[in-house]
């Protein structure tokens, strides 16, 4: 339960998702991976070989980095310290338009960093516009 004036711990882990979708649309792949635990994995898609650590995973992220991108929250579950959400990136490089709508599942850190984020999609869900 909420009192006046205290943030929960699921409001926290809710700000989070919310500054991680920012930072696809509009940041560097080093400051999504901020969002991130030091010794955090990333699996994206499930079932690619998980990256471990912050360089790891700003590494991944950095290819994002040069096109432009937008995000959209449909529908997010926090539960715990876990938080399950599906969103829609649309991603423009190249002269092409790519679209998907993954599901993500995180878990979190007392601080509301992602320990672990493990993207339900698959190649046959990107479309192209």
């Amino acid at each position: 339960m909420t009192t006046s004036g205290t943030v929960t711990h699921a409001e926290r882990i809710r700000a989070t998702v919310v500054e991680y979708l920012a930072a696809v649309a509009d940041g560097s792949g080093a400051d999504i991976a901020a969002l991130y635990a030091e010794d955090a994995t990333l699996e994206d898609p499930v079932g690619s070989a998980p990256r471990t650590g912050r360089a790891a995973i700003a590494e991944f992220y950095r290819a994002l980095e040069g096109s432009r991108r937008a995000t959209e929250l449909l529908a997010l579950r926090v539960t715990g310290s876990c938080a399950a959400f599906h969103f829609r990136v649309v991603t423009e490089t190249g002269g092409r338009v790519h679209e998907v709508e993954p599901i993500d599942v995180m878990t979190f850190d007392d601080q509301a960093r992602i320990t672990s984020m493990r993207a339900y999609w698959a190649p046959s869900d990107m479309r192209q516009r």
